[in-house]
């Protein structure tokens, strides 16, 4: 087929294969290996919904117990599995200047009995919501961008009742954390694992901490840090907050550049940099953002072991947006936010599941942008793309008549059960 045309179906089969080999030693029975493989290939399918019940008649087996064993009881480790993906993503995606990026999505939940839910502010819905929240650290290279870790945030409201976190399937001595410090342990947990990044980059939520600040410096790995505005700094002239300083640049120190291309071209904003004072190693500086229609600011506190140029500051800033294309296509692509589970366990398989089959997605892509690029008069091919070829020129199986309507009688013994249970329960309430 024509160079850029399309994805190599052959080549793209050896390589899904290859990838379900690395995690197949993490589970020490035949049916399981079997059933992850089947799992991974429905995540990025053009199921409608995805979950235990769709994924399981997708794949051909007679009722979704198979598909609820895998994610709940059978003997496996998720971050085992974690740590594959993220040897997976570094493999293929290295890039001595990528950047660890720190960010929470949320997925709107309903009851209260799912891992971590509570009435809380989402970006999914953009605003406050009966909601499950996770922090991710995603690595974005030239190549692509992939989660690469995940935890769950758990609220004050599950940690102070331990019988409600046990039911979930979380230890019954969870203590309250807040999202710094999952995202502190996360990139401590990649860079322990021997791997470099050029920077770090999270919004206000991750830059205001100072003991989050503190991990990178003292690895020496340079970060750029959203703060806010009334965020405290230390120059030669004294102490003072990021909009106090930002009042004091002259006209002419601003400077109109890109923070990264996005869906309707580049992003440009007036930036300017004001250098900071403090007597440990490094170089430390405030960064500012200056949006050229409505002047509106926002403020970055960045280190760096040597000095860095005012370019490379602004190109770590705008990599925080590769974080929202990542729960974007995550969660369109390969079902990130269609678990239907509510113990801890199951969610951590899912979500870890998840990541692989859209760090496959993202590799696929990065791959096929090196080895064809796309001729004139196309676009390069993006993850959605590559998702619809790769469904129909893979992964679509072929099902008999015979098999959807035991399913469909499958669903309908399971509505009635459920029905009945409904009705006996008032009029036991009643006796």
């Amino acid at each position: 087929m024509a160079a850029g045309h399309s994805v190599d179906p052959a080549h793209r089969q050896e390589a899904f294969e290859g990838l379900v080999s690395r995690i197949a030693g993490r589970f020490a029975r035949v049916e399981p290996r079997r059933r992850v493989r089947d799992l991974v290939l429905g995540l990025p399918s053009d199921l409608p919904r995805k979950n235990c019940w769709s994924i399981g008649e997708w794949a051909g087996e007679a009722t979704p117990d198979g598909m609820q064993h895998l994610l709940g009881r059978a003997r496996w480790d998720a971050g085992a599995a974690r740590d594959d993906v993220r040897e997976y993503v570094l493999e293929h995606l290295h890039d001595e200047g990528a950047v660890l990026v720190v960010d929470e999505t949320g997925d709107v939940k309903k009851g209260t009995h799912t891992v971590g839910v509570q009435r809380q502010y989402t970006d999914t819905a953009g605003r406050i919501e009966n909601a499950q929240v996770a922090v991710y650290l995603v690595y974005a290279g030239l190549r692509g961008h992939a989660a690469v870790d995940r935890e769950l945030y758990i609220p004050r409201s599950w940690t102070r009742d331990p019988d409600r976190c046990r039911a979930a399937g979380l230890d019954e001595d969870t203590v309250f954390a807040t999202k710094p410090e999952p995202a502190d342990r996360m990139i401590g947990q990649f860079l322990d694992a021997g791997h470099r990044a050029g920077r770090v980059a999270a919004d206000e939520v991750y830059g205001g901490n100072p003991k989050l600040r503190s991990a990178p410096e003292e690895r020496q790995v340079g970060y750029v840090l959203a703060v806010a505005c009334s965020h405290e700094l230390t120059t030669g002239a004294g102490k003072f907050h990021a909009d106090a300083l930002a009042a004091k640049v002259p006209k002419r120190a601003w400077q109109k550049l890109s923070a990264g291309a996005g869906a309707k071209g580049h992003r440009f904003y007036d930036w300017a940099v004001i250098d900071l004072a403090e007597p440990r190693p490094g170089s430390r500086q405030l960064l500012i953002r200056r949006n050229r229609t409505t002047g509106e600011l926002a403020y970055y506190r960045c280190f760096s072991p040597d000095p860095a140029p005012l370019n490379t500051l602004v190109r770590v800033a705008g990599s925080r947006w590769r974080v929202e294309e990542t729960f974007r296509s995550g969660k369109g692509l390969a079902g990130l936010d269609e678990h239907q589970v509510r113990r801890y366990t199951s969610w951590s398989r899912w979500v870890t599941l998840a990541m692989l089959t859209h760090a496959f997605l993202a590799v696929v892509r990065a791959d096929e942008h090196a080895r064809r690029p796309a001729p004139d008069g196309l676009t390069p091919l993006t993850c959605n793309e590559i998702q619809r070829l790769f469904i129909t020129l893979v992964v679509r199986p072929v099902r008999e008549v015979a098999h959807r309507l035991a399913w469909s009688a499958w669903r309908r013994r399971h509505q009635a059960r459920a029905q009945a249970g409904h009705y006996r329960r008032p009029a036991a309430n009643q006796t």
